[in-house]
């Protein structure tokens, strides 16, 4: 232990030296907690990211994504480990005021633009609409504001030495796990198309549920002046038939519960035809490759690709590409490796929001997701047909 820590607190600690403290450790878990969530998917980050780039029409960082989310995630944890032991408090407390200020900024973005629904704080594991990650981030701010203020009266909990240790094996550890959620699939499936999940069953709508209801006005011109009627009350009044009819506006007047789990899930053939539902009802079992970018698919394991896809056919199992990239460029993906299986068109969000690993295998048996593999994980023999 620090023998400066008897120097730096007060001999006569107050209750407002405890509580500091206190609020210290606990911000400091609320930073590891939150940065460990988004390093099970550092992808899941980086693509939130691009949603901010996009609206902001700064498309050029795209590229960059995802080495800004591994940084930002592990300077997150690092910062959090650090404010917990006390290591360069003076400095780190600055930066992680810093951090705050820069996150309360995006979420504040987002609720007064309305242009991005969630800023994942806390990745898609505890989903926050943008207003909640808005207050958490006003309270964080506060909290990190009185730490900021207090940093002269927070004692190091190791010598300096040991402190090196602790924070470059926790900079080690954070960047393993990123790495490895990034060659593999994520610890933890918190999207919607994790293994269990029937597919089909949760595109449709809840039963019981309540659609939204949403009202028409007809706005036309009356006596000089704009004048709005519901529908009904224009059809039930002919002398209203003759006005100028300027526009209608359609607004939502109460929220129903009828949004499916998964949406937009769509499988086709490039003329354009739909092969969702034969897909998703077929009673046997089907393994889908989903490309999210054809030309940057590495090769590693494509022999196993090759010999599954046989092994298969002989089988009488079903194997399908599904690709979000144009025709010619998954028929060069599918030349380059050898592969023969037929191809489908799938839309790029969910193509990543299904599949994580570019190159990923899915399993699946009567629309039920089986099982799931990233590019360097496919399974060597393919699952008894008869099981």
């Amino acid at each position: 232990m620090n023998m400066n820590a008897q120097a730096i607190a007060p001999q006569n600690k107050k209750a407002g030296y405890y509580i500091l403290n206190t609020v210290r450790v606990l911000v400091g878990l609320l930073f590891i907690f939150s940065g460990l969530i988004k390093a099970n998917d550092p992808s899941g980050l980086a693509y939130k990211m691009d949603e901010f780039f996009e609206v902001w029409k700064m498309q050029s960082f795209v590229a960059y994504s995802l080495y800004i989310s591994i940084a930002m995630i592990t300077f997150e944890i690092l910062a959090g480990v650090a404010m917990i032991i006390g290591y360069a408090y003076r400095s780190v407390s600055f930066l992680i005021l810093l951090l705050t200020i820069f996150f309360t900024f995006l979420t504040g973005y987002a609720v007064i633009s309305g242009k991005i629904k969630e800023c994942g704080c806390f990745g898609d594991c505890i989903p926050l609409k943008a207003h909640q990650s808005f207050i958490k981030d006003l309270v964080l701010l506060i909290l990190v504001f009185l730490l900021f203020l207090g940093r002269n009266s927070i004692p190091e909990l190791f010598k300096k030495m040991w402190g090196h240790v602790v924070i470059i094996a926790t900079l080690i550890i954070t960047l393993a796990i990123q790495f490895y959620t990034l060659r593999h699939l994520p610890f933890r499936d918190c999207l919607p198309y994790k293994p269990g999940v029937n597919i089909w069953n949760d595109m449709q709508v809840p039963p019981g549920s309540k659609p939204d209801v949403y009202a028409t006005m007809l706005v036309y011109e009356k006596d000089g002046k704009r004048v709005e009627f519901t529908q009904e009350q224009f059809m039930q009044d002919s002398t209203l038939w003759n006005l100028k009819y300027i526009e209608s506006k359609t607004t939502l007047i109460e929220k129903g519960n009828a949004t499916p789990k998964i949406q937009d899930f769509a499988i086709r053939d490039f003329a354009g035809q739909d092969y969702t539902e034969s897909l998703l009802k077929d009673p046997g079992y089907s393994y889908l490759l989903f490309v999210k970018d054809a030309d940057k698919v590495k090769g590693k394991d494509m022999q196993d690709l090759q010999n599954l896809i046989r092994e298969c056919y002989a089988k009488g199992i079903g194997f399908y590409i599904l690709s979000a990239n144009d025709e010619a460029a998954t028929n060069r993906f599918k030349a380059r490796y050898k592969l023969d299986a037929d191809a489908y068109a799938i839309d790029g969000t969910v193509c990543k929001t299904a599949m994580r690993s570019n190159g990923g295998l899915m399993l699946i048996k009567n629309g039920t997701i089986i099982g799931k593999w990233s590019r360097y994980d496919y399974p060597k023999t393919a699952v008894n047909p008869k099981q």
